[in-house]
Order: structure tokens, then sequence, then C-alpha cells
């Protein structure tokens, strides 16, 4: 496409950019009469930041806050800031999360970072700033965790992440293809997307129903690259998926795609050794080809064909030698069956059945949210400064979920649904 026949096709596409922007206030963070809004982005998306802006203000939110960040500034930080000063997060910005949390904030994470724009920084420095802002950040970092606060992590793109993504078309096409596969893998191609949500949430209950009433005891997973995993479940675990819940009620979307059904396992009861199955992008790095081993829930052994000094940062941090999610996902999802790889956390993990290092999820076992981080981790679920999901859906993993007298039965077969 030359650059005259892009700017008509982008041009073309605008409303349906506008319904995106209206899907992620409506559906994802659940903006209504008297909300406020958090917007987290890249100043390379302003536009896009804009059209949420007018969309949550048309929604009849009271206020939207935009935090504007900037990769490249902070590849500049990386670069010039030793790792203590990194190690604690300046009190304005403690005061501005934690103040915008107890408000009751929706917040909207929109992810458009180049896959290699930290390329070279030594990981642990924005493990550092991560660790220091989930610790000292405690009213931001447990709303969303307790279920206090919405929020919504999607997709928008930039130049660079474009690039990497179609290496062989001119910036401005890389561009506009990366919206139609944006648009396309979220249900929101169509006329009225926040429609074509509902029936997309009406999905998972099957499944969730499913995989609540057998209430699995064990899940084994086995594929020919090495995987033989077994991952123990807490009693009283559940299954989630598709649309989140406030602990007010509130019903919103976490992710912006989403094709997963998750739990969280007994992070004390995982042996074994999982196999990657998409490449890791992890704080402006990409890391191939690695494997984790675990005894008794902990990480004892693991390694990388690149990447390995960032799984090192991960490992390294309180709680990221153990599990906090399980997630299900078949091969025949719209990420999947693009064929694209996004190099991006939130696609990619859509694409593939995954695993968490880190934070497991207080809603996924009855009673929860109730609990504060001690009683969480004597009934099982890990309590992390991290949550980094990784993909191990290989076309033929199988899993099995085992009961409590021992029964076997298929719910991954090569890749997909034992049923489909």
């Amino acid at each position: 496409m030359t650059d005259q026949e892009v700017k008509i096709a982008l041009d073309a596409l605008s409303d349906q950019i506008d319904k995106y922007a209206e899907l992620l206030v409506k559906k994802g963070c659940a903006i209504s009469e008297g909300s406020q809004l958090v917007i987290n982005a890249s100043i390379e998306i302003a536009d896009f930041v804009r059209r949420v802006q007018r969309a949550a203000y048309a929604a009849g939110a009271e206020f939207v806050t935009v935090i504007w960040g900037d990769q490249e500034s902070s590849r500049i930080m990386y670069e010039n800031v030793d790792l203590a000063r990194l190690s604690k997060t300046p009190s304005w910005k403690i005061e501005q999360l934690n103040s915008l949390a107890e408000q009751g904030a929706a917040f909207l994470f929109l992810s458009s970072d180049d896959p290699n724009g930290l390329k070279g920084i030594d990981p642990e420095k924005p493990a550092a700033v991560s660790r220091a802002r989930n610790l000292e950040c405690d009213v931001f970092r447990n709303g969303m965790d307790f279920g206090k606060n919405v929020w919504c992590i999607a997709g928008v793109p930039a130049a660079e992440w474009a690039k990497v993504i179609f290496p062989e078309l001119s910036e401005s096409e890389a561009i506009y293809r990366l919206w139609v596969a944006i648009l396309d893998v979220a249900h929101a191609s169509g006329e009225d997307p926040q429609s074509a949500w509902e029936t997309h949430n009406a999905t998972f209950e099957k499944t969730k129903r499913f995989m609540n009433s057998h209430q699995f005891k064990e899940l084994r997973y086995e594929s020919s690259n090495g995987t033989n995993l077994t991952i123990g479940m807490n009693p009283g675990h559940l299954w989630e998926g598709g649309a989140g819940k406030t602990q007010d009620g509130t019903l919103f979307f976490p992710n912006i795609p989403t094709e997963e059904v998750f739990t969280t396992p007994n992070y004390r009861k995982v042996n074994g050794t999982v196999h990657s199955a998409l490449p890791l992008i992890h704080a402006g790095q990409i890391v191939k080809n690695f494997w984790f081993t675990f005894k008794d829930g902990e990480v004892v052994d693991y390694g990388a064909e690149q990447g390995k000094d960032v799984l090192t940062s991960i490992v390294s941090q309180k709680g990221g030698k153990y599990l906090g999610e399980c997630a299900l996902i078949s091969k025949n999802t719209p990420i999947r069956q693009s064929g694209i790889l996004f190099y991006d956390t939130l696609y990619d993990e859509n694409a593939s059945c995954h695993l968490a290092l880190g934070m497991g999820f207080p809603e996924c076992l009855k009673g929860g949210l109730e609990m504060n981080s001690d009683e969480l981790l004597a009934h099982g679920v890990n309590q992390s400064t991290t949550h980094v999901d990784f993909m191990i859906g290989a076309d033929d993993l199988n899993i099995w979920g085992i009961s409590d007298d021992g029964k076997e039965i298929p719910i991954f077969v090569n890749g997909q649904w034992a049923w489909e």
C-alpha cells in the first residue's frame, strides 16, 4: 500500500476505532454516571487516548486522569539511575496512585510498547521499579487484587511495536495492519462491539461450569516439547473467565481481548518441567525457548535460549518462584488462528494455555476476597510482588483433570478442549 492508500484506509477505520474506545470505556472499565477513570498510556498514542477521554465523559465520567508514559524516557532513566534509587517509589507517585484508588477510580492500561524497547537494559532495574510500586502503592495494588477497583488492559498500535510484527511493511501500513488485527481479535470489528462482548462472555459460562463442578485435585500436562507437569489445586478453587466482578458487584473486563478460563493453583503442589510455546515479552525484552522445573511448588531450575537473565529477575522477586495462575485456552481462538505473533503478553497469552509466576487471585478461592494475605497463603494462594504470564500451549498439549479418586478425565487433547 502507498502512504496515501494507508491514509485513506485509516480514515475509513476511524469510526470503528471510536467504537473500540467506547468498548474499553463501557465494557472494559464499566464507566457510568459519576465514575472516575485513570488512563495509563504512551505519549505516542495520544490520539487514541483523547478518543477514550471523549467516550468516558460521554458515558458520564466525573473526571478522567491521564498518566502519560514514554518507553524511550524510561530507557534513559534506566541507563542513568542506579538500582538503589530505582528501588524506591517517589512519594508523589505513591500519593497519586493510592489516592486515585481510594476514590474508587477505574484504571485503563493501554499497551503499545516496542517489544525490544529495553533491550540491553539490566532487567533487574525495571523489576525493581515494579516491585517497589507494588509494595509501596499498596492501596492501588490491593484495590485491583482484591476486587475493589475496576481495571482493564488493552492494546493500541504504535510504530515500533507494529514494525516488529510486520517488518516487511512500511511503518504506516504496519500500523494500519495492526489496527485491523487488534480490532478483529478483540471482537471489535463489527457494528456493535459491546453486544459482541456480551455474546462472547456467555461462551465462558459452559466451560466454567464444567471445571468448577469437577473440582479436580490435580491437572496433568504433557506435550512432545518436554512438558511433563502436575499442578495441585486448592480445595474450593474457582475457575473464572470473561467478565470480572468487583466486591460491590460491578461487571467489567480486565483484559480485552480475553479467551481464557483460569484459576489459582496450590502454590506448594507443582512438580515437573514445563516448556514455553511462545516467546515471553517482559520489561521491554524478549525471552525465547525457555523452561522451568518445579519441585514442591518451587522453581528449582530454569533456562532459556535467549533472555535467561530476565527469568532470573522474575524468580528473584518475592513469591516469584511459585505459580499464581493456570489458564486454559484452546488453539482455536481468533488470536491463534490469526497466525500473528503479537510480541505482547496480553495477546499472546490468549492464543495459548499459560501459567503465571507470582501473585495468585483471591477471587479464585471460595471466600478468598474476605481473606488477608496471610490467610490466602495458608490456603495455597501465592502472595507476590509480581505476576508474569508465560505461554505453554503447544499444538499437541494434552491436559487431564485428576479427581480425588484418581480418575483421569481429558480436558485438552492436542491443544484444544476435549469436546471441540
